[in-house]
């Protein structure tokens, strides 16, 4: 099979890119591919496809820019150009823009393809109706908020065009059942990227590092947490380091370097900026816990699951799609409420002073972790495509025999 994907790619810095990287490392392994050809946003930069492992053909054409008004055009030319198979689309909502009319265009892509009789699956990594549009930087206009549900729901009508809609929670499934009447839904998990040996769960840390990882500035707010660790710090007199890794989120620019200057007088903080892939096994092992500074969820976590192939400790708020993961899939984490500090300190508290329980929550997420190899997950996908093949076959069929 030749198998298109329809994605950011390293070294863009679109959402979703990392999780493209890691697809791809796994499809290209899998026996019944043949070619794998990547449909990917511009760059200045070729595209990060220098495995070590041995594996298919991958073509890389960059065909679509991020908030352009013509991805719709540029992506089917060079679906004429390659001819793919199969395609697999990897989306969010916001994924060709962060402008809503660009953004919209491109998820009308899907159904285009259902036209040209492609057989297209779209994995879908978050749903509208459990997005807080306000939390998430949409709009805290209600009218605005109205048009966005309404323009939203079209859209999700067009990308349920495809052959098959792939979620990453189960909630997901029977949201798009019971709203869209879509029984062509399939639950396939995120996944975890890497599995590292098992990490040296009684390795002692001198220095605690407390980490959060992401695009920050929408639901995702960091003031809170360092509070909370300069909090643990004076009452307890632990050796705590605060790592900020990642950038802002596109709809709030400028929002790290605002807190930057806020924090300046704090010691041990670190903004590391954006983390090239390959510095990402060195943020998580040097780090002895994971936070999650949520007031909202919009999906699947990556991040949890990074966190727990590395074997460490969470500290998360029980709200939204990370409280399903968590139960759905064995994590484990402390808890907090999303709406104080004190709660925040407590949790990272009993995770740096109690090594004991942080071995016990580091064994268990990376646990978790190791049920769902992206291995597994390419081999749904293509099961999943095999499918829809036959499913196709049978209709051709059925067409000659009338």
């Amino acid at each position: 099979m030749r198998l298109a994907i329809v994605t950011s790619y390293p070294p863009s810095k679109v959402t979703l890119n990392e999780y493209a990287y890691h697809l791809v490392k796994h499809f290209r392994q899998h026996q019944d591919l043949t070619e794998l050809i990547l449909l990917t946003d511009t760059s200045e930069n070729e595209a990060d496809i220098a495995f070590e492992e041995a594996g298919c053909k991958v073509v890389v054409k960059q065909c679509w820019k991020f908030n352009s008004m013509t991805n719709i055009f540029s992506v089917l030319k060079a679906i004429n150009q390659t001819k793919p198979e199969a395609i697999l689309f990897n989306l969010q909502f916001m994924k060709f823009g962060d402008k809503k009319i660009a953004a919209a265009l491109g998820l009308i892509l899907p159904f285009l393809c259902k036209l040209k009789q492609i057989p297209t699956i779209v994995l879908l990594h978050n749903i509208l109706e459990q997005v807080d549009l306000d939390k998430a930087g949409f709009s805290k206009n209600r009218i605005s908020q109205f048009l966005y549900t309404r323009i939203g729901k079209l859209l999700t009508r067009f990308i349920l065009q495809a052959d098959k809609v792939a979620v990453t929670i189960s909630k997901y499934v029977d949201i798009l059942k019971m709203e869209y009447d879509a029984d062509h839904v399939v639950l396939i998990p995120h996944g975890t990227f890497e599995l590292p040996e098992a990490p040296n769960f009684n390795k002692d840390l001198k220095t605690l590092k407390v980490m959060t990882f992401g695009k920050f500035g929408t639901y995702k707010k960091v003031e809170t947490m360092i509070e909370a660790v300069v909090d643990v710090r004076e009452r307890t007199g632990a050796n705590l380091e605060i790592v900020i890794a990642g950038t802002d989120n596109p709809n709030v620019p400028g929002y790290l370097d605002e807190v930057k200057k806020q924090y300046s007088h704090i010691s041990g903080l670190t903004f590391t900026g954006y983390v090239a892939e390959e510095d990402v096994p060195r943020l998580f092992e040097e780090s002895a816990m994971v936070v999650f500074p949520y007031t909202s969820t919009t999906g699947s976590s990556g991040v949890l699951h990074q966190a727990g192939s590395y074997g460490k400790a969470v500290v998360m708020p029980d709200l939204g799609d990370l409280g399903i993961l968590v139960r759905e899939e064995g994590y484990r984490g402390e808890f907090f409420n999303p709406e104080s500090k004190e709660s925040m300190a407590d949790a990272i508290e009993k995770i740096a002073m109690n090594k004991s329980y942080r071995n016990q929550l580091e064994r268990a997420n990376y646990k978790a972790a190791t049920a769902y190899p992206m291995s597994k997950i390419t081999d749904m996908y293509i099961d999943v495509f095999k499918e829809i093949s036959s499913e196709k076959y049978e209709i051709s069929q059925e067409k000659v025999s009338f």
